[in-house]
């Protein structure tokens, strides 16, 4: 298998299946630097938010948000992101930040559908952490629903509906109902000597509401066509575990889940959604659902154009 400096083994099978990988070989050095543009700097001081991807001691991935006024986030060189926040009430950051840690970034702006990538090392400070950047990426902006997010200072902290294995039925309904989540992948060796390939990722997916199928405690995903790095996937080929964050927009519920993660590549069940190449399989391990808490208000939704081709299903 080739090698080049943007990619690692489980990603680049993962393009090698789909016929992508020279293609991809060109394009990845190009677009995955190991800084930041200037365009970059200054769209994450932008944000009131910003998904964190993390690994806890067993090597599990967790989704986790940050939030904050614009300005929380600022780049005081290419290097690093330096973000003035702790962890929410009950997030599983808490338990996973640590010096050196190593941690994946996701900074979107759904009202005008700009997100941004970036892996790094976390240098822990008081009024939040230092990011030393990996590899820093631009991402399309397909399957994104436009809400404007506005940061509420003085949230009261939530409450914990449930936590431990499995999905309760409110769990379970607020997967159902949603058109977005965030999911957090790693490489095998993240956690141990940091190389920038072999870190933690996080992005969103998205669809039409009910586009996540529940059954029990298993999720089933269709993956649309994207930009082919296979990110996600390429960790799930070489560390079949990942970490989902479902946001509740009107009430500012969380879900956290863990689970460990398969892919689908063809038969009856793919054939079921319209516009799939692929399904993901999600098999919930642990839950926790938290009851309000996040300091986030969201304007009125405009769904992205691209789901006309993916199509709608009936509700799971």
């Amino acid at each position: 298998m080739s090698t080049n400096a943007a990619f690692h083994a489980g990603e680049q099978a993962l393009q090698a299946r789909v016929g992508v990988q020279a293609q991809m070989a060109q394009i990845g050095p190009r677009v995955m630097r190991d800084h930041m543009s200037d365009q970059h700097r200054e769209f994450f001081g932008l944000l009131p938010f910003v998904v964190v991807g993390s690994v806890d001691g067993q090597g599990q991935p967790w989704a986790s948000v940050l939030a904050g006024a614009p300005g929380f986030m600022q780049s005081p060189d290419p290097t690093h992101l330096h973000i003035r926040a702790l962890a929410l009430p009950h997030d599983p950051l808490h338990r996973t930040l640590r010096e050196g840690a190593a941690l994946g970034l996701l900074g979107m702006q759904p009202h005008t559908r700009r997100r941004n990538r970036m892996n790094g090392t976390a240098h822990v400070q008081d009024d939040g952490l230092l990011v030393e950047v990996g590899q820093s990426f631009g991402n399309c902006p397909k399957y994104i629903q436009a809400r404007e997010p506005a940061w509420v200072p003085e949230t009261p902290a939530g409450r914990v509906l449930h936590q431990g294995p499995g999905l309760t039925e409110a769990a379970s309904e607020l997967i159902r109902s949603v058109d977005t989540f965030f999911i957090a992948t790693a490489h095998p060796d993240a956690a141990r000597a940091y190389e920038p390939r072999h870190g933690v990722d996080v992005s969103h997916r998205g669809g039409a509401p009910g586009f996540v199928k529940v059954e029990g405690d298993r999720l089933t995903v269709p993956d649309f066509v994207g930009n082919q790095f296979f990110n996600t996937l390429g960790n799930i080929a070489v560390h079949p575990l990942a970490g989902l964050l479902f946001l509740d927009f009107e009430r500012g519920d969380r879900l956290y889940l863990a689970a460990r993660a398969s892919v689908v590549w063809d038969g009856a069940e793919l054939a079921g959604f319209a516009g799939a190449q692929r399904l993901l399989r999600l098999d919930v391990t642990h839950a926790l659902h938290v009851q309000g808490g996040l300091p986030l208000h969201w304007g009125s939704v405009e769904r992205s154009p691209h789901l006309a081709g993916t199509g709608y299903w009936p509700s799971r």
